[in-house]
């Protein structure tokens, strides 16, 4: 095939890389923005003698670039897409007999090899614009290294323009890198000191009027997203000349309003293309010789935390900045207007974030399950998958029923891998079509992942009305592509469900819950988020959320449906928890019940409920004792004394012996005085009985034969009397007696075979101290005479004689008289 083309930079790195797959199946090819790597090389490969009847598959990371590269080959040669040139992608083929070069996008792709592993009729792949590194990419690459063991002759060709090429070529077997040098048009670069004060919109608005005042063609502007587009349009609506068109082009555009973007302004007239970074490769854009780039772009954050995915604004890096500049110089000299000043382009970063280094993972978990391969390492990748997001999605397909144990796929998981979706959305469509509605399930699933599909609003049960009565051909080709998915899983469709209902199998995590003032929800996973007060659905008691952005104390929720309480309940049986908590209730000074069911941090229900765990009540009731403090519990006078004699040995004898005091006791109540409440719920309900329960498991019988036989509770006086013995009092262990009552005792009263003598407080006949000793007969032999004189003439009814130790012991006054 011999074809006669306008020349571009690429022409001259043509015939080395025509040698170097001549030579082996790997090259890796490095081409600045602009060379023309895109529509040249496939065509320049038509030729190649290893190519035979079989086919080119080249991808691409986006339909739009996909569709474009196709269109622009085809033109070049005269033909239809379709013909020699056809692609493949997502609710749109154009491929016939004929095709020679099919251009498809990536994820379109691993579904090719996944069905095909050996690639039978293909001769090589083309991986367009790698530096971009999409999942899908790095997926498509190493799946395709990996059937290479199976095809020899299989050629693997890795093009981009700001890659590291030794790197990639060493993944490909050390393969030659050929380079092309230039652009096809020089590129002038302004930087505009960006206003903090200022709203990036009006900052890109004034930017747009400037360059149109200056320079000449049209202008492709670069934005974070849709809705930075659509309020730059609004700013510029009016305030453009007459000639110029304003042309929105971002993803959720259908492909004739991406084409009319992306197609030259007619004659007389400028364009003003305002785009994503879907305009950064693989596009160009006739007539655009004006750059401006805002300096962000919008990409998809995955939280392994969450599960959630969402979109997070970030600084361009210095690859992407270059990418877009070159967009400037593709069909003539240009200007590239970028909105930060060139000091800051050095704290780029070099190239963007890999994707599979910050996605959610579960989709390439399992495809390399349907592959084979558990093991991520057995797989040649650029960069590995990070171990936790690999961890996190394999629970997540267990969770689905996807894999074993062992990380292998299970029938469920066969089944899933049939359907080209996110395994959550698979899973709905397959349990759908249990319940024969898959079509619904397959419909919502076109909603999420189609943006713009029955509008832009919150409520999915609502887009998914519009999305039924939509006659549009985008509408129509998502409606028959859901139909193939629900054929697929296998399901009829005669007993139509609610929209929650569905999604709530594809997102548990994601149940959510009214809590708060109005719009405020808490999700399954833990998460808060929260929808506009004005918002229908805001006031619903039960949603289901698919779509979220920002922080996770701050999420916006985006898109769900409501779910009604009786669908959660029947759905999730078998995850709700009910739970009983009892606490203790300081106020009543009693144990109360409240029973909960949950599904995971959602309260379906809080209640009290009467206390049915008598033994963890009781646990609970002693130590809310211990911290009132155990001295104030109805001890007896007994109970009390016993306690006292125990610690009293533990702190003169020993660890032998136990401590039975308030402070020692406190720690261990669970031990020894819950079991003794075993069914009481209140404070007051303790009784001497109780604590008689209680004093038997720490002072056994033989223990307190051992404690009596050491510490009498009573002292016996002379007289007969018998006298308690106090252990509590500080000096202890005391008694507290009358003087007259010991007359006649020569040796001090003591305890413990003699170790311990007591503490006597001597009292007068009107029981008032007089003397506290530990030695008696020095007493009185001592202040006794003293004290004597005293007692004479307060109680000269008493005896009271000058040697106590020779006189008899009385508990009696004198008979009157004597």
């Amino acid at each position: 095939m011999r074809l006669s083309l306008p020349p571009l930079p690429i022409d001259d790195a043509l015939p080395a890389l025509q040698a170097a797959l001549v030579a082996g199946p790997y090259a890796v090819l490095v081409a600045p923005p602009g060379a023309g790597k895109t529509t040249r090389v496939p065509l320049a490969l038509l030729t190649a003698p290893w190519l035979g009847d079989k086919r080119i598959i080249m991808l691409e990371p986006r339909r739009l670039a996909a569709r474009a590269a196709a269109g622009q080959m085809a033109r070049l040669l005269g033909e239809e897409v379709g013909q020699t040139i056809g692609y493949r992608v997502r609710m749109d083929t154009r491929v016939s007999a004929r095709t020679r070069v099919e251009i498809v996008t990536e994820g379109v792709f691993t579904r090719m090899l996944l069905d095909d592993p050996e690639l039978i009729g293909t001769a090589a792949v083309l991986f367009d614009e790698f530096h971009e590194r999409s999942l899908d990419g790095d997926l498509g690459l190493a799946l395709t290294l990996d059937a290479a063991a199976l095809r020899p002759d299989l050629r693997v060709l890795v093009m981009s323009a700001t890659i590291d090429g030794a790197r990639v070529a060493r993944l490909l077997n050390n393969a030659p890198v050929i380079e092309s040098l230039g652009r096809a048009f020089p590129v002038e670069t302004i930087h505009r000191e960006p206003d903090p004060l200022q709203r990036l919109e009006d900052q890109v608005t004034a930017a747009i009027l400037a360059a149109l005042r200056e320079h000449d063609g049209s202008a492709l502007v670069f934005l974070p997203g849709q809705g930075e587009i659509t309020r730059v349009a609004e700013r510029l609506t009016g305030r453009v000349p007459a000639n110029t068109d304003i042309a929105p082009l971002y993803g959720q555009l259908t492909p004739a309003e991406q084409d009319r973007a992306i197609r030259p302004a007619e004659p007389g007239r400028r364009k003003i293309v305002l785009a994503t970074a879907i305009a950064e490769t693989s596009l160009t854009i006739d007539g655009v010789r004006i750059v401006i780039d805002s300096g962000f772009r919008r990409i998809p954050v995955y939280e392994p935390g969450t599960g959630l995915t969402t979109l997070d604004t970030r600084r361009v890096s210095r690859a992407g900045a270059d990418q877009r500049r070159g967009r400037a110089g593709r069909t003539a000299p240009g200007i590239c207007i970028r909105l930060w000043n060139e000091g800051q382009t050095a704290a780029l970063a070099p190239f963007d974030t890999p994707e599979i280094l910050a996605a959610d993972l579960a989709n390439l978990v399992l495809d390399l399950a349907n592959w084979g391969v558990s093991d991520p390492a057995k797989l040649p990748f650029l960069d590995p998958p990070p171990a936790p997001a690999w961890a996190e999605a394999t629970a997540l397909l267990q969770r689905l029923d996807a894999l074993d144990a062992s990380g292998h796929l299970t029938p469920e998981g066969k089944a899933l891998a049939r359907l080209p979706l996110h395994p959550r959305l698979a899973h709905m469509v397959v349990a759908a079509a249990a319940e024969d509605d898959a079509l619904t399930a397959a419909q919502l699933a076109m909603l999420i992942g189609e943006r713009g599909l029955g509008g832009d609003g919150t409520d999915l049960a609502h887009r998914l009305e519009r999305f039924r009565r939509d006659s549009g051909k985008r509408a129509a080709d998502a409606k028959s592509l859901a139909q193939r998915w629900a054929r697929a899983a296998g399901g009829n469709n005669d007993n139509p469900q609610s929209p929650g209902h569905h999604l709530a199998r594809a997102f548990p995590d994601r149940i959510a819950q009214a809590a708060g003032p109005r719009g405020r929800f808490r999700l399954a996973n833990g998460r808060q988020a929260s929808l506009e007060t004005t918002d229908a659905l805001a006031g619903q008691p039960f949603l289901v959320v698919t779509d979220i952005t920002g922080a996770a104390a701050t999420g916006r929720i985006r898109a769900a449906a409501a779910l009604d309480r009786a669908e959660l309940e029947t759905l999730f049986a078998h995850r709700i928890t009910s739970t009983t908590t009892l606490t203790y209730d300081p106020a009543s000074a009693s144990v109360r019940a409240r029973r909960s069911r949950q599904l995971d941090a959602l309260k379906l229900a809080d209640e009290p409920v009467p206390v049915d765990d008598p033994e963890a009540a009781a646990r609970l009731l002693a130590q809310a004792a211990a911290r009132r403090g155990l001295d104030g519990l109805p001890w007896s006078r007994d109970q009390a004394a016993w306690r006292a004699r125990a610690s009293f040995l533990h702190a003169t004898l020993g660890e032998d012996w136990p401590d039975l005091s308030a402070q020692a006791l406190a720690p261990r109540v669970d031990e020894w005085l819950a079991p003794a409440l075993f069914g009481l719920n209140k404070l007051s309900e303790i009784n001497g009985e109780n604590l008689r329960s209680a004093l038997d498991l720490l002072l056994p019988y033989a223990r307190r034969q051992a404690i009596e036989a050491l510490l009498p509770s009573h002292f016996t006086a002379p007289t007969g009397n018998a006298v308690p013995i106090d252990y509590a009092v500080e000096g202890g262990p005391a008694i507290e007696i009358r003087v007259q009552e010991l007359f006649g005792l020569t040796r001090h009263p003591s305890i413990a075979n003699g170790r311990i003598r007591l503490l006597l407080v001597l009292l007068s006949p009107a029981h008032r101290p007089i003397q506290t000793t530990r030695d008696l007969p020095g007493f009185w032999s001592g202040s006794w005479a003293d004290v004597v004189k005293d007692l004479k003439g307060r109680y000269p009814r008493h005896p009271w004689p000058d040697d106590p130790a020779k006189a008899r012991p009385t508990a009696r006054a004198k008979p009157r008289g004597t």
